[in-house]
């Protein structure tokens, strides 16, 4: 299978690139690198690899390099951590609608005039952030209240795309929607703003890296969003690359969603607490409560069974061994003032 991947320098596609080539598949990776500046990756030289720089809202060369593809995957998108999405609660919603609307006329184009198969879309759990059913399951987000966040909103409307051009141009699809990615690599983004928590400057506004450098620097006690009973479910980057593959590969995912999650359920202050006992091994665990952001949602608790039961998915990455990789690595990048 040959694959063009948006946003190939991204996070998550920094764990699927590698899984998709491991799989035997080839990879067109596109980016602007406008998040991050310029990045290399391990798989840049691999020879089932071609990067292209450019743009994709450029419909010209979306559509060039999708006409030989056999599946498009749509991830490129503007988006960051809880403080993007109220600093650019506008240009996250009209960007990421352009990006759309290109990336979906391509992939329209290849399958009508070459021989795409489907687009394979990257929505996101913050479509069911105004849900009140856990755990939440796909098609919840036809029933529950829209998104409140504009990201939310957005990525709801990436679904709709898929919807859309399925009806009116037969493009098959499959939709897959990570629940809070951990892992490696990510830095902080060229637009992100300098946001204080206590005396610790936010690493990128993601709940793990922040709590990590905050107890790295030795904040105590350690500040944390609201009280700390947000409930999320952590799912490594790996295990998340693997769930996208086989949703990818499977016929029984045409037309198909599904969430891609680890099933355990985690507090923001369970994580803090484990956190700063890996670092802190001889302190007690001190903490005070910051207000929250607007859009800090209080449950995110996904239904996993579908992709257990029709991908054979299962995230099995504990958040333990999570956190024994990622904490390192963030150390040395604040070491080294990447972070």
């Amino acid at each position: 299978m040959r694959v063009l991947v948006t946003g190939a320098a991204g996070f998550i596609c920094g764990y699927l690139v590698p899984e998709l080539l491991e799989a035997g598949h080839t990879v067109v990776g596109m980016d602007n690198f406008s998040k991050y500046g310029p990045v290399t990756k391990s798989y840049d030289s691999h020879p089932g690899y071609t990067f292209v720089r450019g743009d994709a809202k450029d419909e010209a060369l979306m559509t060039e390099l999708a006409a030989d593809c056999d599946q498009v995957l749509a991830a490129a998108a503007m988006i960051g951590g809880i403080s993007y999405f109220h600093e650019f609660a506008f240009d996250l919603l009209a960007e990421n609608e352009l990006i759309l609307a290109s990336t979906f006329r391509a992939a329209i184009d290849a399958h009508k005039n070459g021989h795409l198969e489907r687009i394979t879309v990257i929505s996101s759990s913050m479509v069911f952030e105004s849900s009140t059913v856990f755990p939440t399951p796909e098609g919840a987000q036809f029933t529950s209240p829209p998104p409140i966040s504009t990201y939310g909103f957005q990525k709801l409307a990436s679904e709709y795309f898929a919807k859309g051009a399925w009806e009116q141009y037969q493009l098959p699809w499959t939709i897959v929607r990570p629940f809070n990615c951990v892992g490696i690599g990510e830095r902080r983004a060229l637009r992100d703003a300098e946001i204080m928590s206590g005396n610790v400057k936010l690493a990128m506004s993601h709940v793990v890296p922040d709590l990590v450098l905050k107890v790295y620097k030795g904040q105590d006690p350690l500040h944390i969003l609201g009280e700390g009973n947000q409930v999320r479910h952590y799912t490594y980057g790996a295990d998340l690359a693997h769930g996208i593959r086989l949703a990818m590969e499977s016929p029984k995912a045409l037309n198909n969603d599904f969430n891609l999650s680890t099933p355990e359920s985690t507090t923001v202050l369970q994580l803090a607490e484990s956190i700063w006992h890996k670092i802190n091994s001889d302190r007690p665990f001190n903490y005070v409560s910051d207000r929250p952001f607007e859009h800090d949602v209080q449950m995110r608790v996904p239904d996993v069974r579908k992709a257990r039961e029709v991908l054979g998915f299962e995230a099995t990455t504990s958040l333990d061994k999570m956190l024994d990789e990622v904490i390192p690595w963030i150390e040395a990048e604040a070491e080294a003032g990447r972070i």
